[in-house]
């Protein structure tokens, strides 16, 4: 599993995320940003900031450093806010927690990456369906000259109707993704290309080791996935069925 800390402070909230995330201090002296497993959208969206994230990280991508953030009931006693209060109360136990990059600024076009790093960007999306990276929400970072991937939470969408429909890897094997409004459409070179470097790596050992790093008590149990090393075996099967595709590609990627 990723590294575990504890939150010691709790500095202020970053209430341009509709998640409200927060700032944290933790007992390793790092500063991180929260998601929280109280937010509205609930666990499954840490589970596909892990997912997507570490994946991304083991492709050659950037990456902050993911850890599991212990939230303890003192933290949320000094806080004059209310709803900052409530969401801490309602996030006790095991949250994400996001390696803070000072000095970082939201990606604006003027220091575009290479075509490659584009292509690769965009072809990661593609492969776990990320909706959530558009000029309207870049989620891109630039930190000394290179870009940061954040925020995946947004992407395998699959997991939400698991309580319903339950697993269906052909299904999303199939889905194509619409690429036109990337953030990084216009400067990526080839997805052909990045899905001939990357696809091969995608095996399920590594998918495996990803889904290893997902906290049990983040794992939700749906009919037919029981226990955690089933839902974390249906991840690995969705990821296995869409990179043994080429439907999903983006238009002229094929």
């Amino acid at each position: 599993m990723l590294e575990q800390i504890t939150a010691t402070r709790y500095v202020t909230p970053l209430r341009e995320g509709g998640s409200l995330p927060g700032i944290v201090e933790g007992d390793d002296c790092g500063t991180y940003v929260l998601k929280f497993r109280g937010a509205g959208q609930g666990v499954k969206v840490l589970v596909a900031e892990v997912v997507v994230g570490e994946l991304a990280r083991r492709l050659g991508l950037r990456v902050p450093r993911l850890a599991v953030v212990d939230l303890q009931a003192p933290i949320a006693r000094y806080e004059a806010d209310e709803e900052v209060q409530d969401l801490l109360s309602a996030s006790l136990g095991l949250n994400l927690g996001i390696d803070f990059l000072p000095g970082s600024f939201g990606y604006d076009g003027s220091r575009p990456p290479t075509p490659q790093q584009a292509a690769d960007i965009v072809w990661l999306d593609a492969l776990v369906a990320n909706v959530d990276r558009t000029w309207a929400n870049p989620n891109l970072l630039v930190w000394h000259g290179e870009p940061w991937c954040i925020d995946h939470g947004a992407a395998l969408y699959f997991h939400h109707q698991w309580p319903s429909r339950g697993p269906d890897p052909d299904r999303f094997a199939r889905q194509p993704y619409d690429a036109s409004r990337h953030v990084l459409a216009d400067v990526a070179g080839s997805v052909d290309d990045a899905h001939e470097r990357l696809a091969p790596q995608v095996t399920a050992d590594l998918l495996d080791e990803v889904a290893a790093q997902v906290p049990d008590a983040w794992l939700e149990e749906a009919p037919g996935l029981d226990s955690p090393g089933a839902v974390r075996a249906a991840y690995r099967e969705h990821l296995l069925a869409r990179v043994g595709s080429t439907t999903w590609l983006p238009a002229g990627a094929r």
